[in-house]
């Protein structure tokens, strides 16, 4: 049986995880130096974090002129009681969808989108709200990023 208890952090822990969230391909000798501790532990801890599923993996974040090349939404998802699991589904089938979240509140989920034109999102928004079970869609494009911290811990 898996262990639904979220591991533990220290301030050790989340100092590293926000290092490497400014820049994952540091060294393992800089963040040590930066964080005042030895190398092995730096690596213990990582070892730990990733066996922990704490880290998952590394990525590389792109640059606003590199993203702007297309277009960004958030769409609300308001769906008909019992056709989550269909809508899931068909959703998870647009390559589009970077996204889905179940969320409280006025919608049952939130989509990040991301296509290559007006013409493209509208496309998308045409094909999600045909989805049997999807009653309602709110759209935000996003005009620009003003802050991005990655995923916080």
């Amino acid at each position: 049986m898996p262990d639904i208890h979220p591991p533990f952090l220290d301030e050790i822990d989340r100092q590293l995880i926000a290092a490497l969230q400014i820049n994952a391909r540091e060294s393992v000798a800089m963040l040590a130096r930066q964080m005042g501790i030895a190398r092995t532990t730096v690596t213990s801890r990582l070892a730990r974090l990733e066996k922990a599923n704490v880290i998952t993996g590394y990525g590389v974040r792109l640059g606003q002129r590199v993203v702007d090349g297309g277009l960004q939404a958030y769409v609300g998802i308001t769906v008909q009681p019992r056709s989550g699991k269909e809508v899931l589904r068909r959703l998870g089938a647009m390559a589009q969808v970077q996204q889905l979240c179940a969320v409280s509140g006025e919608f049952d989920y939130v989509a990040w989108l991301r296509t290559d034109s007006p013409e493209q999102l509208d496309q998308l928004l045409d094909q999600i709200g045909s989805v049997d079970g999807v009653e309602k869609t709110t759209t935000s494009i996003i005009l620009s990023s003003k802050i991005d911290r990655g995923q916080p811990v």
